[in-house]
């Protein structure tokens, strides 16, 4: 009978008890070096438990960024991506590192990258989806308000409301522009990438910003996507990996982890105030 996954030829090098303790990374890592061994590219992992913890891409993560992508530095990288999004001064830094450290990224998106997580979409050459995948608008909001609404209403709100919103607005659009520019569209017109652009990152065309742009849709959006069939065997190691981590974080109380081949570091989910 042929081996399964998992396997293992030898006994570990750790103590028993040791490897026991840690036995989920330890089998995440294993199915994550043998999609590396069949892209030929290093892969990292930001997983957020989407579902419950409320977890966001937040000023914190930066650090956590930085040792994945020191841990692979100088070869081509693919990003497992699963988060709602969050603040986007944390975006922009993220963005940054990993067009510093990581020229040659793809992104992939086995289930949902929404919000900013879809602007780390667009920091990538291209993006691998198959039928689960979505991105999302990357409209942003202020105190939950979409600054649309704040810009097309501004009679109904305060000065300052209205400039804080300009400012996001730009600011979003300016880190989409970069990213397109010098990334998956840099052989296209500016004036397609403002197209892009401006259905990202306003309500004209999604009129949510929890609208589900899937993988013919964000080919429509002239973003180079890598389309993936269910029964793609590649596609299948993703989405078991991808399964791993969202019942790993669920059993483990963890919001986020943060994951390559060599490192690997979760961030509890925040206990509700009062609690012990």
């Amino acid at each position: 009978m042929p081996e399964f996954f998992p396997r293992a030829k030898e006994l570990p090098a750790q103590s028993p008890l040791f490897w026991v303790t840690h036995k989920d990374r330890y089998l995440r890592q294993l199915l994550l070096k043998d999609i590396q061994e069949e892209t030929g590219r290093a892969l990292i992992v930001y997983f957020t438990e989407c579902e419950t913890s409320g977890a966001q891409i937040d000023t914190g993560d930066d650090v956590y960024f930085s040792e994945l992508l020191t841990a692979c530095a100088g070869k081509p990288v693919d990003l497992l991506l699963e988060t709602n999004g969050g603040m986007t001064d944390a975006a922009e830094k993220i963005c940054a590192l990993l067009r510093h450290a990581a020229p040659d990224l793809r992104v992939i998106v086995p289930r949902r990258a929404k919000s900013n997580g879809t602007v780390f979409a667009l920091c990538g050459n291209a993006i691998l989806m198959g039928f689960e995948s979505e991105l999302g608008p990357i409209d942003p909001s202020i105190n939950g308000i979409p600054v649309e609404f704040v810009l097309n209403q501004a009679a109904a709100f305060g000065p300052l409301d209205v400039a804080y919103a300009d400012a996001a607005r730009n600011q979003t659009r300016k880190l989409a522009r970069d990213m397109l520019s010098t990334g998956m569209m840099s052989d296209r017109q500016p004036a397609e990438i403002e197209e892009t652009i401006g259905k990202l990152a306003t309500r004209d065309h999604y009129h949510s910003h929890g609208s589900v742009i899937d993988m013919r849709e964000a080919v429509a959006l002239g973003l180079r996507v890598i389309e993936h069939q269910p029964n793609d065997e590649l596609w299948r190691k993703i989405w078991l990996l991808r399964t791993m981590y969202h019942y790993d974080c669920r059993q483990n109380g963890y919001a986020k982890l943060f994951e390559s081949a060599t490192v690997s570091t979760a961030v509890a989910m925040q206990k509700p105030q009062g609690t012990s």
